[in-house]
């Protein structure tokens, strides 16, 4: 499987946990990805137990390590 193709995967399978997230892919090398993804609260935990598998799943079958990374799409930036 390309890269390409277990993005796609991954972003059908966070799109089918929260229609409504938003989500920005970072391509790393021509294996890794880190996928950032901004969803209301109460969607997080479900967008973590869906992806999780199957992102261990691409990285064992297929040697692709796409990272999902959920954020609270309405939580205040951090201030430094």
């Amino acid at each position: 499987m390309s890269l390409e193709d277990a993005i796609k995967q991954v972003i059908d399978i966070i799109n089918a946990a929260c229609g409504n997230a938003e989500i920005k892919t970072v391509r790393m090398s021509d294996e890794e990805a880190r996928l950032s993804v901004y969803a209301p609260a109460g969607d997080i935990e479900r967008i973590k137990v869906a992806t999780f598998q199957p992102s261990i799943n691409l990285l064992n079958s297929d040697g692709l390590d796409i990272q999902v990374f959920v954020y609270d799409k309405d939580a205040p930036p951090l201030k430094g």
